[in-house]
């Protein structure tokens, strides 16, 4: 690419959001003011949640070469412990006056909090021409995914879901193989979860405790109905198990282990939804400790425009597993670890991906391995040239992801990022819905709409694809 296209596409990324949606966006941004490559080669950003994920999250964007300018955490603790890191950086506890007061000052935003604030932060930073790293599930509920996926849309900004197996060359590789056609038409997709990992199945917990002073609480509850603080119970790891937070093991991994075949076979916009193992929501408040879903996919167009037919995707968490019939067809190894599992020892995460000509089976979270099964039919098979492109930054597939966004802001990687708020936000809707059904009793059939994001058969669940946010908060 020469110096000139290089040149203008960066001109064309710093202004895109204000020229898409016919506003000044960048006003008084440091892109409006100065478009030259230097100055878009020197990015700062402000980080939403410093802690556990998000202290890598930010750390990572640092790593590219962008400037911390502001760090956001609701536990001050956490934002000190940070801060030690970037001493430059100004910090807050609320991201709202944070937004409001480096909105000027700042290129980039990322989100990694708790799922139901994720929307509220990011849609505000899009609309104030900011380019966003996104924790995954992208959001909290499904109506947010499809306001965060419009919004990214109009505004013109870069974004990226922290779904970092997109970014690996073995989930691209297999992508590509099986849209070759390597294992057939594909009819099943069988995908397992060890989580949860914290509690679920269980009530509210009675009374309440103190809120420790370095935590800003009704900035943790954001948009949420408030709640009385009790140590331990939500802040903060809890929180995934809480229906008023969290999204549950399905939120939780589905994101990150349904993204290979998702990609591979369109799988967006199920017809209908089914909770084959519902132990149901408990008291309104919880996750069931497992549960066993099955979406259903109709005839749809592939990524190279030919018919693809039915499909059923079975997602099983809380220690559920496929039946025998698929655990049967996995590698002798793994299915000594199934055993294993079935003894009382560690659970397994794995995905399979049943086609008429055999399968594909990845037992890691991201996609990033796979193997063709049974392997005795696939020993002279040779791999299809390769379509989609590969990320030349070697690192872990986690800093991998954060180069392909930041290089794409800077107009240095011509791609793009894989997991926009495109893709992203039709994988976060297309799980979500999952979760609708565990509001509705054992074997009840869901259908869905999802242009018109509702089911037309059981209203009950409709009233979940959204929620009113509660005083102070917004999206906007």
């Amino acid at each position: 690419m020469s110096m000139t296209s290089k040149t203008n596409r960066r001109r064309f990324i710093g202004q895109s959001a204000a020229l898409t949606a016919g506003v000044g966006y960048f006003a008084g941004t440091s892109l409006a003011q100065d478009e030259s490559p230097s100055a878009l080669n020197s990015l700062s950003a402000a980080c939403i949640g410093v802690g556990g994920k998000g202290g890598s999250d930010t750390s990572h964007i640092a790593n590219q070469g962008v400037n911390i300018a502001a760090l956001c955490d609701v536990d001050r603790d956490t934002l000190a412990k940070k801060g030690r890191e970037f001493k430059d950086a100004q910090q807050f506890d609320d991201f709202r006056e944070m937004l409001d007061k480096m909105g000027d000052k700042v290129d980039i935003v990322t989100c990694s909090t708790p799922d139901h604030t994720h929307a509220a932060a990011c849609v505000k930073a899009m609309n104030m021409g900011k380019h966003i790293y996104c924790q995954k599930p992208m959001t909290w509920s499904i109506r947010e995914a499809r306001l965060m996926r419009e919004t990214a849309e109009k505004t013109g900004v870069i974004t990226q879901m922290g779904n970092q197996g997109t970014s690996e060359d073995g989930l691209r590789e297999a992508v590509e193989v099986i849209q070759s056609g390597a294992i057939g038409d594909v009819s099943e997709i069988h995908i397992f979860s060890n989580r949860p990992v914290w509690p679920q199945g269980g009530g509210r917990p009675e009374g309440e405790d103190p809120v420790p002073s370095s935590l800003n609480w009704d900035a943790w509850i954001g948009p949420a109905p408030m709640r009385p603080f009790v140590k331990g119970a939500y802040h903060s790891f809890n929180w995934r198990g809480w229906v008023d937070f969290g999204t549950g093991a399905l939120g939780d991994m589905a994101c990150h282990t349904t993204n290979m075949p998702v990609k591979a076979l369109q799988l967006w916009d199920p017809i209908a939804v089914t909770a084959v193992k519902n132990p149901g929501i408990v008291e309104g408040e919880q996750y069931p400790g497992s549960s066993s879903l099955m979406f259903e996919f109709p005839e749809r167009e592939g990524a190279d425009g030919k018919t693809l037919p039915p499909c059923k995707f079975y997602w099983y968490d809380g220690g559920n597993l496929p039946p025998e019939s698929i655990i049967s067809q996995l590698p002798a190894g793994f299915q000594k670890k199934i055993q294993a599992q079935r003894d009382g020892g560690q659970k397994r995460s794995g995905a399979v991906i049943v086609g008429s000509k055999g399968l594909v089976f990845s037992p890691d979270d991201y996609g990033a391995k796979y193997y063709l099964l049974p392997e005795d039919k696939f020993v002279d098979f040779k791999k299809p040239e390769p379509w989609l492109p590969r990320i030349p930054f070697k690192a872990s597939g986690d800093e991998r992801h954060k180069w392909e966004f930041v290089s794409t802001i800077k107009g240095e990687y011509e791609p793009g990022t894989m997991s926009n708020f495109g893709y992203a936000g039709r994988l976060t809707e297309t799980i979500l819905v999952g979760n609708l059904a565990m509001r509705a009793g054992e074997g009840q059939r869901i259908e869905w709409n999802a242009k018109e994001l509702m089911s037309p058969n059981v209203e009950a669940v409709n009233q979940f694809v959204q929620r009113e946010y509660r005083d102070g908060w917004n999206l906007g």
